[in-house]
């Protein structure tokens, strides 16, 4: 049975998540720590339980996603994984670092790419992999459909979904990707989105408004 931590980190109340099994083998999916002491947070976290984190995801590679990702990388000198698409989004971490005024240094890691049609799996428990872009032109989803929950990363929200005036942002693709990606699972899918509170495909199917 798979456990799932958040965390609420940085300026973006970022959601970064800890994937867990009774193994205690773990994923880390977008480390968002910006500081030491949301850095001590998640460090306390794995410590308490005693998880051996095996691989890094990626739903995207906005700023608000990786400022920790250095650091896990370093840590831990496991595998990144993201869509090949937003490698560009992670090259321009820079820049964007400069707009709010952070010096960020380049993020140097070891990438290995997934696409859409992929499985990653973590002792038997499969992953299947969506690219939904429109926030993102990497952007994808994380979906276990066993236990019926997926990470949305910024595609989906309670009641809403991510931005699409960013860098190739694509308001009609997000849509039809949701629609046609997401809203085919089973209305009890549970959703852990980048940002906010949790919610489900049947929720966001009924109350969403831009999905009406």
């Amino acid at each position: 049975m798979l456990q799932i931590q958040g965390f609420v980190f940085n300026f973006a109340s970022e959601n970064t998540y800890i994937l867990y099994n009774e193994n205690k083998n773990a994923w880390l999916i977008d480390p968002g720590n910006m500081n030491a002491q949301e850095t001590q947070a998640i460090e306390n976290f794995i410590a308490e339980k005693g998880l051996k984190i095996q691989k890094i995801l990626l739903t995207h590679a906005h700023i608000d996603h990786v400022l920790g990702l250095q650091w896990a990388f370093d840590k831990f000198n496991v595998p990144v994984n993201m869509h090949q698409e937003d490698q560009e989004v992670l090259d321009m971490l820079q820049a964007s670092g400069m707009r709010f005024g952070m010096q960020i240094n380049p993020v140097k890691v070891n990438v290995e790419y997934v696409k859409e049609g992929d499985e990653l799996d973590l002792d038997g428990e499969k992953f299947k992999i969506y690219h939904v872009p429109g926030h993102s032109p990497g952007s994808v989803i994380y979906h276990n459909e066993v236990q019926k929950f997926m990470i949305s990363g910024d595609v989906l929200f309670e009641g809403s979904i991510g931005r699409t005036d960013l860098y190739k942002g694509n308001y009609d693709q997000l849509i039809e990707g949701i629609k046609s990606k997401l809203f085919i699972l089973d209305n009890d899918t549970q959703v852990f989105s980048g940002h906010g509170n949790p919610t489900s495909i049947g929720f966001e199917k009924q109350y969403n408004p831009f999905l009406k």
